[in-house]
């Protein structure tokens, strides 16, 4: 099964070309971050209220890229809350991107194309090549908002991820997300990680950092 910020990573990339989409590098810094956060809360190691994200259970998942996390945060002086972890996260945002499509590739869900444009410009593609993989997190979405399935918390996560950094646009038609609205916000609002993320994006976006 794909952790959340491999799902986000899929859905961040074209699926015939493999080149990134055109989206705010500041919402999908986020939402990496934010998924990592997410990723490790649904596996029992972090928790949540409005004041403080804390470490539940400090035992290292295995993960290279989201035990450093565990850590950071366990050794943290103070608690801070899930929107201050997510910004402190994103600087640290494209290096993970790097990181989780070598990590594709290498389990044979992307494959990396080296090319050039205008027979200079380098152009690093990674088209997908496990397609059912790339289209398990599409999918489950498109269920749970088009077709009123009941959401498991990884859904309700996922959705306040797409509402807060663009992604919606990549899951829907233009006609289905006006009348998805509603839906989507009532899932985003079911966790309150994703609700930070929709705050501090809705935010950084607005200030332009």
């Amino acid at each position: 099964m794909l952790t959340m910020p491999e799902e986000v990573l899929l859905l961040s990339l074209d699926d015939v070309t493999g080149r990134p989409l055109d989206l705010p590098a500041a919402a999908l810094s986020l939402a990496l971050s934010g998924a990592v956060l997410m990723e490790l809360a649904l596996r029992g190691r972090l928790d949540s209220d409005p004041d403080r994200l804390f470490v539940a259970d400090p035992t290292p998942c295995g993960d290279a890229l989201l035990d450093p996390v565990l850590e950071r945060i366990a050794a943290a002086p103070e608690p801070q809350d899930s929107r201050w972890w997510m910004g402190q996260l994103a600087p640290g945002a494209p290096a993970l991107r790097h990181a989780l499509l070598d990590r594709l590739v290498a389990r044979g869900v992307l494959r990396e194309v080296m090319a050039r444009r205008l027979l200079v410009l380098p152009d690093r593609r990674y088209p997908k090549a496990d397609r059912a993989a790339s289209a398990g997190a599409r999918e489950r979405l498109r269920a749970v908002i088009l077709a009123g399935e009941m959401p498991e918390p990884r859904d309700s996560l996922m959705a306040g991820l797409c509402r807060a950094t663009g992604l919606v646009a990549l899951l829907l038609s233009e006609e289905e997300a006006q009348a998805a609205l509603p839906r989507i916000a009532a899932l985003a609002a079911l966790e309150e990680m994703s609700r930070s993320l929709v705050a501090e994006t809705r935010d950084r976006l607005a200030s332009g950092h």
